[in-house]
This record gives C-alpha cells, sequence and structure tokens, in this order.
C-alpha cells in the first residue's frame, strides 16, 4: 500500500512538472515582440520611443508584479494566481488586436501601454505559480526541475512565432489574436494540474555536502517549523534551510547581490530582446534598398525563433548544469552567472560590429543563450539562498530588479535610434544608417556585461567561503 502510494505522489510530481512547462510555455511571449513591434508601431504611427514603451510596459508587468502575486502564491496557492494570468493575458492582447485592426488613433498611447503591461503581468502571474510548484515538489533537483519550465518559457517566443509564420505568414492582426486565444487555453487547462505536493515521507534526510550547502544550525523551533510549512501549508521540504522572505531580504546582502546582478544582465539580454526587430529593419534597410516589406519581416521572425531556441538551450543547459556543478564539482552555483555574463559580453561585441544583416544571427542566437543561461539558475539559486517557502515573494522581489535595467536601456535604445531616423513617408520614421543607428546603446549594455563578468565572480568567491564557514561550523556541533 505505501509503495502504491509513493508511486502515485511520484507520477503527481512528474504531472505538476509538466503541467507547470505547458503554463510557461504559454508565458514566454513577452520575448516576441519585437516579431511584431515594428509592424505594430507602423501601423499605429509611432516612434521607436514610443513601440519600446509599449514593450517596457510589458516587461514592467512581467518582473513588477512578482511581489504582489507572490505573496498571493506563497498564502493561497498557486491556482488562483495562474488563473488570474489566463485572465490577464487574454485581457492584454484582445485589444491589442482590435486596436491594431482599426489602425492608429483608434486607441491613445497610454492604453496601449496598460494592455502590454497586462500581458506581462499575466505571464508573471502564471508563470511564478508554475516555478514555486516545480521547485517546492523537488526539493533535492531543484535546478533541473525548474529548468523544464523555464526552458518552456524561454522556447515560447519559438513556438508562437513558428505557428504563426506558418499559419498567419504576414498578418500581425491575426498572429496577435492567436497569441489571445493561445495563451488563455494553455494556461487555463494547465492550472487543473497545479499543485503543492505534500511530503512523500513524514521523515526528510539533511541535506548534505552533495545538496551543495550542509545542514544550518537552527536556533529555536519555529524556524524548524516555518522551514517545513509556509501559511498555505506548502513546505520548503528540507528542514535544514533557511526561511528568509519578507522584509528580511532586505537586510540580507546575499538578496543584493542577487538583485543587482540580476537588473545589470537581465536589462542587458531585454534590449535585444525587445530591439532585434528593429535592429534586423535597420540593417536590412541599409544594407539592401530593394528589400521588401514582407522580407524583413520574415526576418524579423526568424530572429525572434532564434533568440528563442537560445534561451530554451541556455535555460536547460544552465538549470541542470548548475546542479551537477554543485552536487558533483562540490562547488557554487554562482559559475552560471558568470558564464552568462561572458556569454552576454561577447553578444554586445557581436552588437556593436555586426553590419551584414545576414550575420545578425549571431547576436540573436547569444543573446537568447545568455539570457537563457541567467534565468535557468536564477530561481535555484533565490531557493538556495532563502529557502522554497517563500519563493513566491522572493522571486517577486527579486524581479523588480529588471524592471529599472530593462526601462533604462530599453528607453536608450529607443532615443538613440530616433535621432538617428528620418521621416520617409511623413509618419513613419527610418534610419539608413546601419549599425551606426543604434550602437551606443550597445556601447552601454557592453559596460553593464563587464560589470557583470566581475559581480558574478565577486558572488562565487562569497559563496565559496560562506560555505567553508558553514561547513566548518556544522562539522563544531557534531558529537
Amino acid at each position: 500500500m505505501q509503495d502504491h502510494d509513493e508511486r502515485a505522489h511520484y507520477k503527481s510530481r512528474i504531472i505538476s512538472v509538466i503541467a507547470a512547462t505547458g503554463i510557461a510555455l504559454a508565458c514566454g511571449t513577452n520575448y516576441a515582440y519585437s516579431a511584431w513591434a515594428p509592424q505594430y508601431a507602423e501601423r499605429m504611427k509611432l516612434s521607436a520611443t514610443q513601440s519600446n514603451l509599449i514593450g517596457s510596459a510589458g516587461n514592467i508587468g512581467m518582473y513588477a508584479s512578482g511581489i504582489p502575486f507572490g505573496i498571493l502564491i506563497d498564502t493561497k496557492g498557486p491556482r488562483w494566481a495562474i488563473l488570474i494570468g489566463a485572465v490577464s493575458l487574454a485581457c492584454g492582447y484582445f485589444p491589442l488586436y482590435s486596436a491594431y485592426q482599426k489602425g492608429a488613433g483608434s486607441m491613445s498611447f497610454s492604453a496601449l501601454c496598460f494592455f502590454g503591461f497586462l500581458t506581462g503581468m499575466g505571464s508573471c502571474c502564471a508563470f511564478a505559480g508554475s516555478i514555486k510548484v516545480s521547485a517546492t515538489n523537488w526539493p533535492h533537483h531543484r535546478g533541473t526541475a525548474t529548468a523544464f519550465p523555464l526552458s518552456g518559457f524561454g522556447l515560447s517566443a519559438f513556438v508562437f512565432t513558428l505557428i504563426g509564420s506558418f499559419a498567419f505568414p504576414n498578418d500581425t492582426g491575426d498572429y496577435l489574436l492567436m497569441l489571445a486565444i493561445g495563451t488563455f487555453c494553455m494556461v487555463f487547462v494547465g492550472s487543473f494540474f497545479m499543485k503543492l505536493m505534500p511530503p512523500a515521507s513524514p521523515y526528510q534526510a539533511v541535506p548534505t555536502e552533495d545538496e551543495g550547502r550542509p545542514a544550518r544550525i537552527r536556533k529555536n523551533s519555529h524556524d524548524l517549523q516555518s522551514a517545513s510549512h509556509s501559511r498555505d501549508g506548502s513546505r520548503s521540504s528540507l528542514p535544514g534551510e533557511p526561511n528568509i522572505t519578507g522584509w528580511a531580504l532586505a537586510k540580507s546582502p546575499a538578496f543584493w547581490n542577487l538583485f543587482i546582478l540580476l537588473g545589470l544582465l537581465c536589462g542587458v539580454g531585454l534590449m535585444t530582446i525587445n530591439n532585434i526587430g528593429n535592429n534586423a529593419k535597420t540593417l536590412w534597410h541599409h544594407y539592401d534598398e530593394n528589400a521588401s516589406h514582407d522580407f524583413i519581416q520574415s526576418r524579423q521572425l526568424m530572429h525572434v525563433a532564434i533568440l528563442s531556441i537560445g534561451s530554451f538551450f541556455g535555460r536547460l543547459s544552465s538549470g541542470i548544469g548548475s546542479d551537477f556543478v554543485v552536487k558533483r564539482l562540490h562547488s557554487s552555483r554562482y559559475w552560471s552567472l558568470v558564464a552568462s555574463s561572458l556569454i552576454f559580453t561577447l553578444a554586445q561585441v557581436f552588437g556593436l560590429t555586426i553590419e551584414n544583416p545576414t550575420h545578425l544571427y549571431l547576436l540573436s542566437s547569444v543573446t537568447g543563450l545568455g539570457y537563457g543561461a541567467l534565468f535557468g539558475v536564477f530561481p535555484a539559486l533565490v531557493a538556495d539562498a532563502f529557502g522554497a517557502a517563500g519563493l513566491g515573494i522572493n522571486w517577486g522581489a527579486m524581479t523588480m530588479s529588471p524592471v529599472i535595467s530593462g526601462n533604462i536601456f530599453n528607453t536608450a535604445y529607443g532615443a538613440i535610434l530616433d535621432s538617428h531616423s528620418g521621416s520617409a513617408d511623413g509618419h513613419h520614421r527610418i534610419c539608413n544608417d546601419g549599425k551606426a543607428c543604434y550602437s551606443q546603446a550597445y556601447t552601454i549594455t557592453l559596460v553593464a556585461s563587464i560589470l557583470g563578468i566581475a559581480w558574478s565572480l565577486w558572488c562565487v568567491r562569497h559563496d565559496t567561503e560562506e560555505k567553508k564557514a558553514q561547513r566548518k561550523m556544522y562539522e563544531d556541533h557534531q558529537p
């Protein structure tokens, strides 16, 4: 009977990860923004800065919603947040589709930004719920368990772009309608399979050195209780791990280390992700003045797909790879962030030097890989540092960082591109100077990437020293 229960429990945990991955697959559509943004801006008569602000509104919705919905997830469980996410995605994309169908002047710019914000908020709600379930249900394999929904999130833009390119070639309106319907259905259906699993056994093994973290010495019974159960009955699963959340995060140096690093690197990635379509358009106008509108749009879709595939592989390899580094090499999980920083630095060099648009795949692929490597390991780092019981709130607080940096880098790109653009037909602004149209923006992000390398290396050193101190404290308390 016990074996049967254990098998059923294991099966339920597997199903929860599969459902989480399906939900995440619908939550990364904001990264497909550059696939339809240039056409949307052209039809709605928007400048590059305005177009970037709509994209930034989606980013803000994605990252600024983390704390309130993290509280909801940690107190009421993931299902309500996931359902809110499904509704928000539909309520965001459908009005954007309607405005595009009606054309310029049909909706105010502020309203477009608001509905862009809703698409990001919906993605945040549903995705945070899927990560909470995966990290909580697989406490000893968090890097691997979260890698699957994280990878699905990264592959989202590719899947929807691929479907759109076959089902609605060169039709931005129908593509937006597909996003409205498809994201809602995928998240809504997946929500019914999302639940936090109770422990399979009342006894849990104390994590060993192979877990990458020696058992921490608890000073009172409240810490032990809160490590096992959050307010909704969910668990961190590992009695020896920390349980830091809420305002206590602000007092933790580890939080600020991660917060700053995520802001630096995520902002760098978001600039290219939101503007790869503008890069392609600008380079093709300079390289071949006979390039047609449909041809350029197909190139834009191709680069969004490349970004998405790169992000998928980056997330999968980073999450699983970080578990290997911790369990097999007994080293720091932060090495994945060093790799991400190096990859981002290479991407900025490509952004500064590529003049031939046929080589732009180097920028899109490497950016996707770096961005995926960044997010593939970050939830595991947050859970390791602060515990899984408050992961919803903690991850939400962490993702406030890209709200600042992403907005700065995107606004800078838009302003730089606008400053080099002239008016081709009295409405639509075009720059024909090739990479000179935006290269200053990549100079800024190159500096940020180099800072990211230095900061992540410092984090590796700090984490290694902290683990040595914890191991020594653990050994000193042994009888």
